[in-house]
């Protein structure tokens, strides 16, 4: 079962839904990595969206759920702006951990800052999300269910009172305008230590540093008595272009041991001084201040630490854990839109009420075929069913006439269908599968050790042993890397099997004496049928058209003579 802590417009809560993921194989032979490529450019977006439409249940109420919120999302272009808007400002939430929080009570200053950045960006999060679902044309349970569970989120957060605790903590540290650092010097006037004095809600105003320096040290009036600041002081800011000014300033007094004894020193200014860090001060500056602060800003540093950890068991993740499924279904209502504006046909898949078909499709094509044409004048369209005469399709033809092509687009079909995204026909009614599994010709490199049949033999037992009466099979060539006959020989046992076990599978090959043989392998006593499908020629022309017909059993041989040259006209010419 897929185990799920949060809400979502993915997975609704079925506790006796199950989940099979399919394997990489079975995605790339499906075509489904090129189709992301497609949605989207951003590898991790890719990633996501493999991983969603790839694990997959037969569980009729999760694709109708998914494809009510999809038609939704589709259906309001206003509503996916605005979503993807609010998504990019806020990319931080979707890493938002809770142990963020947890670990405040260790750090200091900045980092609670930052933190309390994120926590506000989460209330605008919440609060945006909830105004987009507020509107008046979504239909799915899914989207109405989530802005409830929004709505539920906000009352039982008191997000009226974390939005007012965090404005006002906000307005509390935003005071801070300046700090004023004590710089402790020797006879030789070399820095030996730096300490913070105050902590103000005024910034400092510019003056000439020169005049000022000489002026407090040949006036002996002007030479300040003890270290308490009278507010006698001045400010100099550095020019930004020279800002190495100041990481030499703060380097020259890196290094030095903290003068905790400094007999002029007054206890409040003491607590204060640290030694600051070797190496670049720039780099380090920051820390330095984050070290003195947390001492002098101790109360405001306990405020702090004291509303986050207040609002530490709000269910950030519950909302961060929706982006990601949004931007799925946004990246594939994206894609449809594009590919609708060019001409290709779309639509909503519908579950099948009849206990005896299993898929009744029309105008299907293949959508990896179709990202690659300019335009869909160039497509084959086909009807294809599944039911109790039709459970397994025995597919014969001529040599690249499309059979890969139309096995490839029924497994897409399934995935898309499930996913909750509307199909490439104009009609698809199907019951949902609880896996795809394909057979397809494996690379050289993959068969040495078993040799190239043994190889298929072990590949068919373990996808035969995990599939089920609710499963995909789609064989392609399978049991065709040997002599006629002991291809032969598998491939009708298997088929049998298939049979027996009332998988829905498209089997395409060569063995066209395989397809000739349907009506025997019928005689067993099973609920299934087998069937021969065949693409159709046009006056010895590759149609790419599916028919249920008895095989044409030259028509390979021909390709392959015709390709190597050994027909009786091209030798004896």
């Amino acid at each position: 079962m897929k185990e799920t802590k949060h809400f979502s417009i993915l997975y609704p809560q079925y506790e006796d839904a199950e989940y099979k993921q399919l394997s990489g194989v079975a995605c790339h032979d499906l075509g489904l990595d090129t189709l992301c490529r497609e949605l989207s450019g951003d590898a991790k977006e890719q990633n996501l969206i493999m991983g969603i439409i790839s694990n997959m249940t037969s569980d009729p109420r999760v694709a109708l759920y998914r494809q009510k919120v999809f038609a939704d999302i589709l259906a309001l272009p206003e509503m996916r702006k605005q979503l993807s808007e609010l998504f990019e400002k806020i990319e931080s939430i979707r890493n938002f951990k809770r142990a963020h929080i947890d670990s405040d009570e260790k750090l200091g200053f900045w980092h609670l800052m930052h933190r309390l950045d994120e926590l506000y960006d989460y209330i605008r999060c919440v609060e945006a999300l909830r105004e987009c679902l507020s509107n008046s044309e979504i239909k799915s349970e899914g989207l109405l269910n989530l802005k409830k569970h929004i709505d539920d989120l906000y009352e039982d957060s008191c997000f009226e009172e974390m939005k007012k605790d965090i404005s006002e903590l906000k307005e509390k540290s935003s005071d801070i305008q300046s700090v004023t650092l004590g710089i402790n010097v020797n006879e030789r006037f070399e820095a030996v230590s730096m300490g913070l004095v105050s902590v103000n809600n005024k910034p400092f105003k510019k003056s000439n540093i020169v005049s000022n320096f000489a002026d407090a040290i040949t006036s002996k009036n002007k030479l300040h008595d003890g270290t308490e600041w009278n507010g006698d002081m001045h400010y100099h800011q550095i020019d930004k272009l020279h800002s190495g000014k100041i990481s030499s300033v703060i380097e020259s007094v890196g290094g030095y041991t903290a003068l905790q004894s400094a007999p002029a020193m007054g206890e409040n200014i003491r607590a204060t001084v640290a030694n600051t860090p070797d190496g670049d001060g720039t780099a380090n500056s920051t820390f330095y201040l984050d070290n003195v602060l947390n001492k002098m800003l101790a109360s405001l540093v306990k405020l702090l630490r004291d509303t986050l950890t207040k609002y530490a068991n709000i269910a950030v993740v519950d909302i961060s854990h929706v982006i990601p499924e949004f931007m799925y279904y946004i990246r594939f209502a994206e894609f449809i839109e594009r590919n609708t504006k060019k001409g290709f046909k779309f639509c909503e898949a519908r579950l099948s009420e009849n206990d005896d078909v299993s898929m009744d499709s029309r105008d299907i094509y293949n959508l990896k075929l179709a990202v690659t044409l300019n335009s869909p004048d160039e497509l084959v369209y086909n009807d294809l069913k599944f039911d109790r005469e039709h459970t397994v399709y025995i597919l014969t033809g001529a040599n690249r006439g499309g059979k890969t092509t139309i096995t490839q687009a029924v497994g897409l079909m399934f995935a898309l269908a499930q996913g909750g995204i509307f199909v490439p026909a104009t009609s698809f009614e199907y019951k949902p599968v609880d896996c795809i599994y394909t057979h397809f010709p494996a690379d050289e490199d993959k068969t040495m050790d078993l040799g190239r049949l043994g190889e298929e033999c072990v590949r068919f037992k373990a996808i035969f042993s995990d599939s089920t009466k609710d499963s995909l099979l789609l064989l392609n060539e399978t049991f065709s890397t040997t002599s006629f006959e002991e291809g032969f020989y598998i491939a009708k046992d298997s088929v049998r099997a298939l049979l027996k076990k009332q998988v829905r599978t498209i089997y395409n090959t060569h063995m066209h004496k395989l397809a000739a043989d349907v009506d025997e392998m019928n005689t067993d006593e099973n609920a299934a049928k087998a069937s021969s499908l065949i693409m159709k020629s046009d006056s010895g022309k590759r149609s790419f058209k599916v028919e249920i017909a008895s095989p044409e059993g030259w028509s390979y041989a021909k390709d392959i003579a015709e390709k190597y040259g050994v027909t009786y006209e091209m030798l004896i010419n």
